[in-house]
Order: C-alpha cells, then structure tokens, then sequence
C-alpha cells in the first residue's frame, strides 16, 4: 500500500513539471544538424550484395551501402540529426570507394545499390522529415572517364588536380571555361536535381571552379528550385575568397576549415582560452559557414584530446555546445556520436563500429541537439560576447523575445562571470544542469559553473519562490504522511486483535 502511495505521488508532481515552449521549425538553413557520410565506410546494410569488396584492403570497397543508411535513419534521428549528407554516390572506376573518381555521371554506383535503392533512402528520410543533400564532384573526372579519350573533347580538360588529396589522385581537371564542358556539367547537376528529390548539393572544390561557372550553376539551381540548398566545400580558399563565393554566387553555405582547426586545438586540451574561437568568428565577420570539428582524411578529434589524457565525455561535450549553440550550421561526422578513433585517414574511414559507444555521451548528444532544434534563438539568434575569464566563455543568443545564454568552461577550475546588462527583475534557468542565476546585491547576474562543463540558460522573468506549487507538495507530503500513520495504526489494530484472539 505504502509502495502504491509513492508512485501516486510522483506521479502526481511529475505534472507540474515545466516543460521548455515548443516552437515551429523555421524552414532555414542554418536549422539544420547535418550528418556527414562516407557511404562505403558507414553500414553494411545488405550484406548479400556482390562486389569488388576487401574489407582487409583499406584502399577498396568495405561494404557500406543504401541500405546501411536506411537501416541507421531512426538512431541518426534520435541524436538530433535533421539532414543527411552523402559522400558522391555516381559510378566509379575501380577501388573508387570514396566516390571522387566519376566513371558515369549520370550512373548509380552498383556498390551501393540501385537507382531504386537510392530513391527508396530519399523516400525514407523524407518520411522521417529529415532532408538528403550529396556531394557534387564538378571540377573532376576519373582519368578512365569515356570522355578523356573523346578526341573531339580534348580542350575539355586541364591537367591532372596539383593536389596531396589522395581521393584526387586519379582523376584529371574539367576546363570549366569550356562552353561544352561546363554546359555537360550543368546538364549532370540539373539532371541529378529533376530525377531525384535530394533537397540539395554539397558542391565540391568550389573555389577551384571558374568563378563564372559557379554563378551560372547555382542560379540554374536554385531558380529550378529556390529551397534546394548549396553548400560550398572549399579546397583552400581564404574567408576573403569565401565571402567572394557566398556574395556573388547563390550558396547558401561554405566551410570554415581555419574555424574548425583552432576550435579542435582549443578544446583538445584543458585550460585553453575559448574566446580564441569566438575571436577568429568576429574577425571574420561571417555566419554563413558549417562548423564541422572532425573529417575523413585526418586524425580524429577522439585521438587528438586522447593524447592530453582528456575525458571522451567532457571534451566532447565541450564542443558539441559550442557546435550546436553558435551561429551557423553544423556538420556532424559519422561515428562522433560514439565517438570514433582514427589516428589517420586509414583509421578515420573504417566502417563505423556501432557496436561500440559511450552511453553517457550519447545521452549528451540528444539533449544538446534537442536545445538546437527546441530554441529558435540557438539557430537563428543574434550572437553577442559577454565576456570571458580564464578559459570560461558566455555569449548571448536572442531571437525575437527569446534570450539565451550559453557558458562553456574548458577551464580546469570553475569559474565565473558577471552579466551587468540585465535589467532587474530577471534569472537565468539552467537547462541542462538546473542552475539557476538571480539578481545579486550588487545589481549583477554571476554566471558561474564548475570546471570542464558547460550550461545553456533561458532569460525568465524572476517570480520568486512558486508558494503554490509549494503549499501543493507540503499538502503532498502532509497528506502521504498521515496516510502513513493511518496505516501503521490500523496494522498495530489488526495485530492486537490477533493477539487477543490466541489468547
């Protein structure tokens, strides 16, 4: 009985739980938590599929497939992810597993599956309202390409890409300054974008490309269709060069690799002042970039703060709220959320080990990108510096009347900081450790957590001690307590009685 009475009254408090407001999804890019995939090295989904495949050679196919990526849709879901983006999925030559050495482009590579195979993973995300986007390799062909030796195409092609990337290192350069070659390559984009519902392309090396061809090709794009979104994937362009890009051309979207490298470097490692990252982000004066902290082709962050002798969970937590909590989108590799470890290129590209994971990070990952997709202010918000101390950063995101705060100490002692723009009146509600920051005598909010963690507050309105809710749960307990007493009396009666009756 007394079991059945503690269950009532949790239950019954449970209902004055308060709840973060649910807001509509603003249909914008900058929304969304893209899952980046290398499709060879992902899942293999099908394992009955033949194919030139050695999973000992770390230069051929693995097996990954369509079908592997259906498969994992609802636990990519699960951890916030609202968009899948897909390494190139057309036909290669042989041991192309990474998808940049295009044989056919206007083929499915039969590695992965079929046409309809792909059409069914773009019908499966879409059912779950996630969006599909694929990288677009239009600067390059394989060098075994039919066209290469078409001697009527032979101003087609610049020389073979100068370039360290391995993924490169058996194709040749299109001429894009060719009116032939660059109408073949815009008729492959438009043909992929009307035959297909992708929502969208990731355009490979877009600062190698004549200027002029990238205008043309993304205004055909995006006048076919306005909402298709353009991410530029930069080979080593500059901002200056990347702020040219997004100006003049209809991208939505570029990478940021020398954001992404410092904030590597500073979270890999306690004590580093977090305020560097936000420095390279004024300085720049650009939000139209992805934040994406690992990649396919170098060491993983996993081996980098490994080797500072850094918790898995802290570091990553540490930079999944910055990633999810400042401007700009973000690009998630595959095998973060377990995490992965890859000490090189060989390693970063195996197969994603799922049968592995830190549940506590895990955990982490869902409600941090559930803030991103609860809050407009954490995607849309106007960002603005509060302040610093040590290696303690707090900035601001508003959007509308929705004010948020966001600290993030990677400091190894805790550390504090003092708001003195807020009017009085107000608190910050801590949403994921429940800490709570009001008014102190001096008129300030002091912002403060402990070492090598991380809080996400929302601006509120300073009610006071809730009585109701108080006198309700006093109410509560009082009334469990007599119940208790009621019982232990009544048990006491029923024994006595007992007693009387052997006698």
């Amino acid at each position: 009985m007394i079991k059945k009475l503690c269950i009532g009254l949790a239950a019954i408090i449970s209902m004055f739980h308060i709840q973060a407001p649910a807001h509509a999804q603003d249909k914008n890019i900058h929304n969304e938590v893209f899952y980046q995939i290398l499709i060879d090295r992902f899942n293999n989904g099908d394992p009955s599929m033949e194919g030139e495949l050695d999973i000992h050679d770390p230069y051929n196919y693995h097996g990954g497939d369509f079908q592997g990526i259906i498969n994992k849709l609802d636990e990519l879901q699960g951890i916030g992810v609202t968009a899948i983006s897909l390494t190139p999925m057309m036909e290669n030559k042989e041991k192309g597993y990474h998808g940049y050495w295009i044989n056919d482009f206007y083929q499915v590579n039969p590695q992965f599956g079929t046409m309809e195979d792909f059409e069914r993973l773009v019908s499966e995300v879409h059912e779950r309202d996630m969006k599909i986007i694929i990288d677009f390799v239009f600067n390059y062909a394989a060098d075994s390409h039919p066209l290469t030796d078409d001697t009527d195409k032979e101003d087609w092609w610049l020389n073979a890409p100068a370039s360290d990337d391995e993924w490169l290192s058996e194709t040749i350069q299109f001429d894009l300054t060719n009116p032939d070659a660059a109408a073949y390559m815009l008729d492959v984009a438009l043909y992929w974008q009307e035959e297909t519902e992708i929502d969208g392309f990731k355009l490979h090396d877009v600062d190698i490309a004549p200027q002029g061809f990238v205008e043309e090709l993304t205004a055909a794009l995006k006048k076919n269709r306005p909402d298709f979104y353009l991410i530029g994937d930069t080979a080593d362009a500059n901002m200056d060069e990347a702020m040219y890009l997004l100006e003049d051309t209809s991208l939505d979207l570029i990478n940021y690799p020398g954001l992404n490298q410092v904030l590597s470097e500073t979270l890999a490692e306690s004590d580093k002042n977090v305020s560097e990252v936000y420095e390279i982000s004024r300085e720049q004066e650009i939000t139209d970039y992805y934040k994406q902290i690992d990649g396919f082709q170098q060491k993983r962050f996993t081996n980098v703060f490994s080797e500072n002798q850094r918790n898995a969970v802290t570091a990553w937590t540490l930079a999944l709220t910055y990633m999810y909590t400042t401007p700009g989108a973000t690009m998630i590799t595959q095998g973060t959320e377990i995490p992965m470890y890859g000490v090189d290129a060989e390693e970063s590209q195996r197969l994603v080990p799922f049968n592995s994971g830190d549940e506590d990070l895990k955990e982490f990952h869902k409600r941090i990108a559930s803030l991103h997709n609860e809050f407009p202010a954490l995607r849309l918000g106007d960002f603005e510096y509060v302040g610093s101390e040590a290696s303690l950063l707090v900035f601001r995101r508003s959007y509308e009347d929705e004010v948020m705060y966001v600290a993030i100490n990677n400091g190894s002692e805790s550390a504090y900081i003092d708001e003195t723009n807020l009017e009085a009146g107000m608190q910050l509600t801590g949403i994921l450790e429940d800490n709570l920051v009001r008014e102190n005598q001096e008129g300030n909010y002091r912002i403060g957590i402990p070492r090598e963690s991380v809080e996400v507050y929302l601006l509120e309105e300073d009610k006071g001690l809730n009585w109701l809710f108080i006198g309700f749960i006093v109410s509560v307990l009082m009334l469990f307590v007599i119940a208790v007493v009621l019982l232990k009396r009544k048990q006491k009666q029923r024994e006595y009685a007992e007693s009387s009756r052997m006698i």
